[in-house]
């Protein structure tokens, strides 16, 4: 080979990689594409709402079931849930890109998704800073950095906002009530406590091993919190009652049932890591303002 052919091999090499790009996902392995991504399929409900915040939103070329915020996301062609993937609909896709939610997505089909030979990008923010960073990253994936900056920036200002408010507010002691039968709750290994904390409230529950544990009536009367949270399928009224809480009204020494500070909020606005977060940490801040203003009066 001549020195010319092989100056031009190497140029080429340099070129075709040269605007490769490379980042870090959620499980701190390294995604590269060799250009950005065109076509993406998204395997969670939150990813999609990030692909969104990203600026990417019209190159999602198929989505699980619940992927249905923002609204042009309901239009998206479906390929699974989270038990099951379609395989053969995805292929079909042909994706450049796969943004799987790491403990979301049936484990057995994760091997047979990646011996498809597409870049998978692992998502589950797990701190209200990591929201910011995913879009960030899939901005960058996508080349839509100017975008995804922007609603990245414009969620960590509404964050900090919050938490100048109320994050030296007096402690409130918190039950999150995930399942009422059976009864479960969250420990401090989610960004949902940490939004607990921003709000000047505090998890009983947080110091569990079980990142989702089980929990005994026992056990929420022995902690003795102050307010109990849980979420609802859409904005709740105040006058609206709780079925999910309905079972503590029984219990009228517990401090949340006899102050009334049993609350419920839309859960699509504090159970996926996405900008709509700061609404509903926006929504817990003033419940437990609430429990607050109730200690006067008892």
């Amino acid at each position: 080979m001549s020195l010319r052919n092989a100056f031009a091999l190497v140029f080429g090499f340099v070129a075709a990689h040269a605007h490769a790009i490379t980042v870090t996902d959620d499980s701190g392995a390294a995604v590269t594409l060799a250009k950005p991504a065109e076509r993406v399929v998204s395997l969670a409900p939150h990813v999609t709402e990030l692909l969104f915040a990203a600026g990417g939103g019209a190159r999602i070329v198929g989505a699980v079931t619940y992927s249905d915020y923002p609204k042009q996301a309901q239009t998206i062609p479906r390929v699974g849930d989270n038990r099951a993937l379609d395989l053969e609909r995805i292929v079909a896709l042909h994706p450049d890109l796969i943004v799987v939610w790491r403990h979301g997505n049936a484990a057995r089909q994760m091997d047979r998704l990646q011996a498809l030979g597409v870049p998978i990008y692992f998502s589950e923010p797990k701190h209200l800073d990591d929201i910011a960073t995913s879009i960030d990253k899939l901005g960058a994936l996508l080349s839509t950095r100017e975008e995804a900056r922007a609603s990245s920036n414009a969620f960590t200002r509404d964050i900090a906002q919050l938490r100048a408010r109320y994050a030296e507010r007096p402690r409130v002691s918190v039950f999150y009530q995930v399942w009422d039968d059976p009864l479960m709750t969250l420990n401090r290994d989610n960004v949902f406590d940490e939004v607990i904390g921003l709000c000047g409230g505090v998890n009983v529950f947080a110091a569990e091993k079980t990142r989702v544990p089980t929990l005994s009536t026992e056990a929420v009367l022995a902690a003795n919190p102050e307010a109990i949270v849980t979420s609802t399928p859409g904005a709740t009224k105040p006058d609206r009652p709780l079925p999910a809480l309905e079972r503590w009204q029984r219990w009228t020494s517990m401090t949340a049932v006899a102050r009334g500070n049993l609350f419920g909020i839309d859960g699509d606005l504090i159970n996926r890591p996405t900008p709509r977060l700061a609404l509903g940490a926006a929504q817990l801040c003033r419940d437990l303002e609430i429990a607050r203003e109730r200690r006067a009066k008892n």
